[in-house]
């Protein structure tokens, strides 16, 4: 395979991925739902940090150690486990903690409301990417298909992660801008309890499957 058939090859493959729902698609559909396309965004651009943080690993070697190593597995499932459980019982606190009683008082403060910045969202989209080890492991049979011949192989590697990295962030802008005809409607704190009861939920729920799931 020469490297421009491998790039095409890798970004059909990629943009598959990309579009697949799953749990970074939902962590960046709640942030821009209730906290704004900005901290949405920011959110994306962590995930897509984390992606090209696992090319470099995965092209250093670095992932093929964590294919082969039990306990390096096994430790890297318990830490992301136990993340994605903590961000998601976050989300329910903050759920239930604005009960409808305070409902006209959310409406007046509004966007005065004290949110994660968009560095903490940076850094959340980033920990949910490399805490998940299925990530790693997919990195590791993945990636090598695409990687010819007599190419650096470190530089091509991370090249098509960055490539990765990017079509997600195009993908998540496309879904941020999806909410934003509807920002008011879906910033109402009644809505966004709920989003952030069903986000908390699905995060949990990601916890303890990545927690109990035996390594395939």
């Amino acid at each position: 395979m020469d490297p421009i058939s491998a790039v095409v090859a890798f970004s059909i493959a990629a943009a598959l991925l990309t579009i697949t729902p799953g749990l970074d698609t939902a962590l960046v559909l709640r942030t821009a739902t209730v906290e704004g396309a900005r901290s949405a965004m920011a959110a994306g651009a962590g995930v897509s940090a984390g992606v090209l943080a696992w090319g470099l690993l995965v092209s250093l070697g670095l992932g093929a150690l964590l294919a082969v190593s039990e306990i390096g597995y096994r430790l890297l499932q318990i830490a992301g486990a136990a993340y994605l459980i903590w961000l998601g019982a976050q989300m329910i606190r903050a759920a239930l903690r604005s009960h409808p009683g305070a409902h006209q008082a959310l409406e007046a403060v509004g966007d005065d409301m004290p949110r994660t910045s968009r560095s903490g969202w940076f850094w959340r989209g980033m920990l949910t990417n490399l805490l998940n080890p299925k990530v790693g492991v997919f990195y590791v049979s993945f990636l090598p298909q695409f990687i010819p011949a007599d190419v650096p192989v470190v530089a091509f590697s991370v090249g098509l992660a960055a490539l990765h990295g990017t079509m997600g962030l195009l993908w998540f802008a496309a879904l941020t801008a999806a909410t934003q005809p509807f920002a008011r409607l879906l910033r109402r704190p009644g809505f966004t309890r709920r989003i952030d009861g069903l986000t908390g939920a699905v995060l949990i729920g990601f916890g303890l499957r990545l927690a109990f799931e035996r390594r395939g």
